[in-house]
């Protein structure tokens, strides 16, 4: 069974290292909220985090932030078969929506989907 968190934002203007804080907390917000009727998936997360074995959104943030230019639209974190992805739509200078898939374990990039994405890069 897939445990996914989903946040949907207005676009936060530039994207700024502020902005994806508010992001940020706005998502574990979400957690916290979607927990008290469920089995409390943020608490598994937040440990992971906590002991390393799981990248913080924050460092995902922070890698989209110095190399892509967008508005951050939506933040998805997903639980396939225990294994953590991060997924975050940018909208771009051009109006395009990018989607970006990370590896929560890795931190690595994973897949790139949308238009003129070479037109994001900084």
């Amino acid at each position: 069974m897939s445990n996914v968190v989903r946040h949907l934002i207005t676009p936060l203007g530039r994207f700024q290292k502020s902005a994806c804080r508010s992001v940020a907390s706005l998502a574990l917000a979400l957690l916290l909220v979607s927990s008290a009727v469920g089995d409390q998936p943020w608490e598994s997360l937040h440990g992971e985090v906590n002991r390393g074995e799981v990248v913080s959104l924050d460092t995902i943030l922070d890698w989209l932030e110095a190399h892509y230019i967008g508005e951050v639209l939506e933040v998805e974190v997903e639980r396939e078969r225990g294994f953590v992805e991060y997924e975050i739509k940018l909208l771009g200078p051009q109006g395009q929506i990018v989607e970006f898939e990370f590896d929560g374990q890795s931190g690595e990039l994973m897949s790139i989907e949308g238009a003129r994405i070479n037109d994001m890069r900084r």
